[in-house]
């Protein structure tokens, strides 16, 4: 994994403590697509399960991973994200 990737898991490991994180880079299914990055890193899949998406809905666990990321994907660094949220 790239320095995206690293920042993509520490930004979430930060903001949500989640007991168990995959992040899995899969900008290179995406080649040739709008918004891809020559050099990679613009295409991701999280997996999140946090003690803390007990209370909230699918959306409000969504919305918690992309606030987590950022200006990783506001500025468009990260094209897509795609984002389980599981409850712990």
């Amino acid at each position: 994994m790239g320095w995206v990737a690293d920042e993509l898991r520490a930004r979430i490991e930060a903001g949500l403590s989640p007991t168990r994180l995959d992040v899995i880079d899969e900008s290179a299914q995406h080649r040739g697509h709008m918004g891809e990055n020559p050099e990679g890193e613009s295409h991701f899949r999280v997996v999140v399960w946090a003690p803390g998406f007990a209370t909230m809905s699918r959306v409000e666990r969504t919305r918690a991973v992309l606030g987590a990321a950022g200006d990783l994907v506001s500025k468009g660094r990260v094209h897509a994200l795609s984002v389980e949220a599981r409850v712990d």
